[in-house]
């Protein structure tokens, strides 16, 4: 294997016996998957605590058009269109 380091290269024959000792009908995800499944649940965390973050900030209100005028109040329409306005 090229460009391999001698620590790397070690490090490799060392895991290749280990594995022959572990029983060869069995498949086991090892320190490997560990890390991934490890470094995935750090990334999902960030990203949930970011959008909580983000969702803090965001005005669900619907703030009035100073342009638009005032719909009047308790008609029951509710956010339907009334056949007069299109």
């Amino acid at each position: 294997m090229p460009d391999m380091s001698a620590s790397v290269s070690l490090a490799v024959t060392q895991f290749a016996t280990l594995a022959k000792e572990v029983d060869e009908d069995k498949v086991t995800p090892g320190v490997l998957g560990f890390i991934v499944f490890a470094v995935m649940a750090l990334a999902v965390w960030g990203l949930m605590k970011s959008m909580s973050k983000h969702m803090g900030k965001v005005d669900f209100e619907e703030k009035s058009d100073p342009d638009q005028p005032a719909a009047p109040a308790g008609d029951g329409s509710k956010g339907k269109a009334s056949p007069a306005n299109g």
